[in-house]
């Protein structure tokens, strides 16, 4: 008896793992893409901000079209803790899964930092000295984790393939149109502190960046949850 009440948990248990897996390879191949693009860019450039920063922003979208395309039939995708906060608080995810899914974007985020720097021969173990601070990188961080919620909910009303391709386009504008370069993502901004290259971010910075985003996805899940819940309904 003890064995057939544990076997559903147990089940449940790997059904997660599997999804959580699938959360920290996708994240790594998103920074390393975020990352390894910004070195490239910075090495080929000639010391050209924007057009190395049109090169990071087409290398990031174009590699979450195919992210979202391979890893959304499997965990959906998130990539992204504030993604799947707003999935749980929306009902499109179970809470019990959501410390596993943050734990492996976390964890594949500074993985896909590492292996960036080793495909370009860099200190594998570095700190971010890119200051980003300030009022308006806060405003807009707010704005781009807002507006990044926006999009995947109201992407839903369409066919699936719509999510993959409208969140690469808004995340390769809102690299343009945002102060901030649009990070949008606490696991990303984390791992972005343990590289002091192009997309670097000063740790002492993290923080900031962190509450701004919160701040997003509360005024997302508060004015547009309830849109979110009647699409999935």
């Amino acid at each position: 008896m003890t064995a057939i009440l544990a076997s559903p948990s147990k089940g449940l248990m790997r059904a997660t793992a599997r999804l959580a897996l699938a959360e920290l390879i996708a994240t790594a191949f998103l920074l390393i893409a975020v990352v390894g693009s910004g070195i490239m860019a910075e090495r080929l450039c000639g010391g050209n901000v924007g057009l190395a920063l049109l090169a990071n922003a087409l290398a990031t979208g174009g590699a979450l079209v195919a992210l979202i395309l391979a890893f959304g039939p499997q965990s959906g995708a998130h990539m992204n803790p504030v993604v799947t906060l707003a999935a749980a608080i929306t009902g499109g995810l179970e809470w019990s899964a959501v410390p596993a899914y943050i734990a492996a974007q976390l964890a594949g985020a500074v993985a896909g930092v590492w292996l960036a720097h080793a495909m370009f021969d860099l200190p594998i173990w570095q700190l971010s000295q890119h200051v980003r601070f300030g009022a308006g990188q806060w405003i807009a961080e707010i704005v781009a984790t807002f507006g990044l919620l926006m999009v995947i909910w109201g992407s839903r009303a369409h066919r699936e393939p719509v999510t993959a391709f409208a969140v690469a386009a808004y995340i390769t504008g809102a690299y343009w149109f945002t102060a901030s370069t649009s990070f949008a993502n606490p696991a990303v901004t984390i791992a972005r502190a343990f590289s002091d290259s192009f997309a670097g971010i000063r740790l002492v910075d993290v923080p900031g960046f962190i509450a701004a985003q919160l701040v997003g996805l509360i005024l997302a899940v508060a004015i547009l949850g309830r849109q979110s819940k009647e699409i999935d309904a």
